[in-house]
């Protein structure tokens, strides 16, 4: 017993010394099939039945496509009761049936609703089904009909009928519902936001992920649009919540290339992989495509981290993320050339944090080489991205953290607020992007919980940031403050540095910035120097 008290006790203090507990594990983003992209509400039993069995005989569940999910297009009406029924045609068996057969080939199921009175087919596809069956004033009953009499594992929760019909406020709405189906749900559920923006960070205590864009198309411009919308919202993808870049368009008419990068960047991202096309009709190579079980595992890898940015150069960008390890000497690497150019990538292995020799696999070519360059060369044509498995020799600690990959608790993508906090595009800025309008509260900063020194000890810290009249900064580290009144006020000095000098723990440590008084100026970035000891 008094081993077993030692044990515990030596646990704890790694704990205390390291910041936090290292390589926690996290369900990973859902995998299966979604009707809305082909089908739109023109839905019914036999079609959903047919990509039921498809998902098993064209091996996608042998994969990890678990998911058969019901979107808009199933209702029928509501009685006197309230009580929900099912289209009569479309699905005269009733949906319970449905979900038996899903769960008996061995997956889930998945439906849909609306947080308002009305459904997004209603309104767009003129519907008249989808008039008064969303779950505004029927959350309890409809969670126990979906849920507990149904047995559906899924939901996705649009709000058509909410914003554009009742202009009710996203976060109070989707918190009724949560705490509605979390009083009422027999099982537990995963839950998907369907606000076509980034909501909040308020989305992670009630979902399992939420949208970020616009409803995705077969075309290259909407797969570049929603790739740029996610590029910086990395630090929210946390704990077995994700950033939902919308179902795949893989065999739905994209060049080869185009869905390579399509599949690889939602991969790389950790998004939901909802599959959109006909499954019976699927094209081979986008089938291929979609069953890489390379790159599915860098998108289930149980860390749950989503790639960032680490440079941005002459139109492309290189974005990095750990697997299988949190610091560990493997990380998941895409080079991405958005452009309508060649692009060529020289990128340092010091940016990637690794070091010595390097063994570099490619998930789409299934190649695998050794190298010692301190630059990895590589140039993409237009429209395309490269994906890779990199195994180091040895792990570097990181001296560079910029704005972009840091957390900001009241960042939303709604566009409610005048001068809200954002990710704003700056040329002169290490990696093209600062963050902006920091401060005014003590709620309003910037967060990096993920600042790593291997031993601890006293760092040179030298903040970048832009100057403006009236600006002030907190610097918080693990708890102690330091504060910056006199900064730089003219503005077309470019950007100015400040320089502290800090003590960090051992392992991960906290490090805030922002101004709980007034704004603080627009960060470029930090880096730290470990001082000589």
């Amino acid at each position: 017993m008094k081993n077993v008290q030692y044990l515990f006790i030596i646990v704890l203090y790694y704990v205390a010394m390291t910041g936090k507990a290292q390589n926690n594990r996290f369900t990973p983003p859902i995998m299966g099939w979604s009707s809305w992209n082909t089908y739109r509400i023109n839905i019914n039993e036999q079609f959903i039945k047919k990509q039921t069995d498809a998902i098993i005989d064209r091996g996608l569940k042998t994969v990890g496509y678990r998911y058969i999910n019901i979107d808009d297009g199933f209702f029928g009406w509501r009685d006197e009761s309230g009580i929900l029924h099912t289209h009569p045609k479309r699905f005269p068996n009733g949906l319970e049936n449905i979900v038996k057969y899903i769960h008996d080939k061995g997956l889930k199921a998945g439906i849909y609703s609306d947080a308002g009175s009305n459904t997004c087919g209603s309104i767009w596809d003129n519907d008249p089904n989808g008039i008064g069956v969303g779950l505004y004033g029927h959350e309890k009953q409809d969670a126990d009909l979906f849920f507990n009499k149904w047995g559906f594992d899924f939901i996705k929760i649009d709000y058509c009928g909410a914003g554009q019909e009742l202009a009710l406020d996203e976060q109070k709405r989707y918190t009724e519902i949560y705490r509605a189906f979390n009083d009422v749900c027999n099982h537990k559920i995963s839950l998907n936001i369907c606000r076509w923006a980034f909501p909040g960070t308020w989305a992670e205590d009630i979902a399992t992920s939420w949208r970020i864009s616009a409803d995705i198309t077969p075309e290259w411009a909407s797969i570049k649009h929603i790739i740029n919308k996610n590029l910086y919202l990395s630090a929210y993808a946390r704990n077995g919540h994700y950033n939902d870049m919308d179902m795949l368009e893989i065999g739905r008419g994209l060049k080869p290339e185009e869905e390579e990068v399509h599949f690889g960047m939602w991969c790389i991202m950790s998004s939901p992989l909802l599959i959109g096309c006909d499954l019976t009709t699927i094209p081979d190579k986008s089938l291929e495509l979609l069953k890489n079980k390379e790159l599915i595992a860098i998108n289930q890898d149980s860390l749950g981290l989503q790639a960032y940015v680490v440079q941005h150069e002459k139109n492309g960008y290189v974005l990095v993320k750990d697997i299988e390890q949190k610091r560990g000497k493997v990380r998941a690497m895409a080079l991405y050339n958005p452009s309508d150019s060649i692009c060529s990538f020289s990128v340092p292995t010091a940016c990637l944090e690794l070091g010595g020799t390097i063994k570099i696999r490619d998930l789409i070519e299934h190649k695998t080489i050794d190298t010692n360059k301190e630059y990895l060369e590589y140039e993409l044509p237009p429209h395309s991205a490269k994906f890779f498995r990199i195994e180091a020799e040895k792990r570097l600690e990181s001296s560079l953290y910029e704005a972009e990959w840091a957390y900001l608790p009241c960042y939303d993508d709604l566009g409610t607020r005048s001068k809200s906090i954002r990710y704003a595009p700056c040329e002169k800025a290490s990696g093209k992007m600062t963050v902006s309008f920091i401060g005014g509260s003590s709620e309003n900063y910037a967060e990096w919980d993920n600042v790593y020194s291997k031993k601890g000890g006293a760092y040179e810290m030298k903040i970048f940031y832009l100057p403006e009249k009236n600006r002030k900064l907190e610097v918080n580290i693990n708890g102690k403050s330091y504060f910056f009144k006199n900064l730089e006020t003219d503005s077309s000095k470019g950007i100015m540095t400040i320089t502290l000098s800090v003590q960090l723990n051992r392992g991960e440590n906290t490090i805030r910035i922002g101004s709980p008084y007034c704004w603080a100026p627009d960060i470029d970035c930090f880096t730290l120097k470990k001082v000589s000891e």
